[in-house]
């Protein structure tokens, strides 16, 4: 029986699940997730390996996580959006994921919209059905229906991770025969480093208020691994000098809170013991900067890291 692979992205607004999502078919946290809008902010690739049973064939899933659909009103917004872009463009099949729970809005219309320019295939993921009273389902799948022509529409919870065996079913299905893009002990494309700063920024996330988190980035300035340890230094960066009182805390109490939790996971997750310092500090604007926002990206990161002599004077 042929072997079946292919590159599948997520697409939905903000706080659909797409990250939850994500997790719960790779079997591992490679997403961070929290309850504010845009926590993800770059493409991020989990594999699935699909083992073949009862006629259906065997095969490899590449997701591709994005951020979610939003208005582009800064640099680091536009960004993201970028990101969007390409993931709609470089894909086998779409999954539109939806909070059923939630009434369509234009926000939903505008995403169908950026999906349906496509032309491709897409599946329509009922997310959060559990959450849903079970007369409502079936009179929203009809009224999604007419919509769009939807290759499958599936009703999920991927918190519960209700109906997933279904979606990797009909996906592998779906998918082209093909090669196994990645080893199949990979999970996902992101080095550790990359890893290590989402999850000290989604510890940000979780442990301040409505404003910081959106003027916050996290890179890693130096990442040794050892033997039996991990050490890392890593940098938060903010917009204000009161935003840097609220991310330290009295008497520097935030900021151990942010570094234990973000220690504790990258030792459940990296397997080592990890020796952990963060810093805070200010750049003024740095949502606007085109440079520094491109240089969030890990893939950007590995350059500077492989030509260490780059010159990297902003030019915004």
């Amino acid at each position: 029986m042929a072997f079946r692979s292919g590159f599948v992205s997520i697409i939905g607004r903000p706080n659909a699940g797409k990250s939850t999502l994500l997790n719960a078919l790779v079997g591992e946290k490679i997403a961070i997730v929290t309850e504010k809008p845009q926590t993800t902010r770059t493409r991020i690739q989990g594999m699935v390996n699909v083992k073949a049973q009862k006629g259906r064939p065997a095969g490899q899933i590449v997701f591709i996580d994005t951020p979610g659909v939003h208005r582009p009103d800064s640099r680091l917004n536009r960004k993201m959006m970028r990101e969007i872009y390409d993931a709609l463009d470089s894909r086998d099949l779409i999954l539109l994921i939806v909070d059923a729970a939630e009434k369509f809005g234009p926000g939903d219309e505008h995403v169908l919209e950026l999906v349906k320019k496509t032309g491709g295939p897409v599946f329509l993921l009922l997310n959060k059905v559990d959450k849903l009273q079970k007369e409502k389902l079936l009179p929203l799948i009809d009224r999604y229906s007419r919509l769009h022509d939807f290759q499958e529409i599936i009703p999920i919870s991927a918190v519960k991770e209700q109906g997933l065996d279904i979606l990797l079913d009909k996906i592998i299905r779906a998918l082209p025969d093909g090669p196994r893009y990645f080893p199949e002990d990979q999970l996902t494309d992101q080095p550790e480093r990359f890893l290590a700063s989402e999850i000290i920024r989604e510890k940000v996330l979780l442990k301040t208020g409505k404003e910081v988190p959106y003027a916050i980035a996290v890179i890693v300035e130096r990442y040794e691994e050892l033997e039996k340890l991990i050490r890392i230094a890593a940098a938060i960066f903010c917009e204000r000098e009161g935003q840097k009182g609220i991310l330290i805390g009295k008497k520097g109490e935030r900021l151990k809170e942010i570094g234990t939790a973000a220690r504790q996971e990258l030792e459940r997750l990296l397997g080592k013991k990890v020796y952990l310092e963060l810093f805070v500090k200010v750049k003024p604007g740095w949502r606007q900067s085109a440079s520094f926002v491109e240089d969030l990206d890990w893939r950007k990161q590995l350059e500077h890291l492989q030509t260490p002599n780059l010159n990297t004077e902003e030019s915004d």
